[in-house]
């Protein structure tokens, strides 16, 4: 399972990845794809919304069962991962890089502190 540490997680096993001007990248765990299985369908209609933190910003549908998933801060949807639309098994296949889902424009920056380092992720799902 991996966790990489220049990332924050909450407890819904999404990940963020802060880039410049307070915008960041939000994703899916390697813990949360195994869990789920081969992911078959990712929708977000949320682009051009924005969100409060824990906020549903789209689901993510797996042979087995259909996931919300939840903004890890509070922001603007500023973009999808179009790759996803037609090889949504990137999450499965490179769930921090590829497999990213949604560009966000954070509103409350702080919020980030709020999150898990790795090594508290690491120990919410041993």
């Amino acid at each position: 399972m991996t966790v990489k540490d220049n990332l924050k997680y909450t407890k819904d096993h999404e990940w963020l990845k802060i880039l410049d001007n307070n915008e960041a990248l939000v994703g899916v765990s390697d813990f949360a794809q195994s869990e789920l299985g081969d992911i078959v369908f990712i929708e977000v209609e949320t682009v051009g919304e924005t969100l409060k933190k824990e906020e549903v910003f789209g689901t993510i549908e797996a042979v087995k069962t259909v996931s919300d998933m939840f903004m890890p801060v509070s922001g603007e949807v500023i973009a999808f991962n179009e790759a996803l639309t037609s090889a949504p098994d990137l999450v499965n296949k490179d769930p921090y890089e590829a497999g990213w889902i949604i560009k966000i424009k954070m509103t409350n920056p702080s919020e980030v502190e709020e999150l898990f380092t790795a090594e508290a992720y690491k120990g919410l799902i041993a």
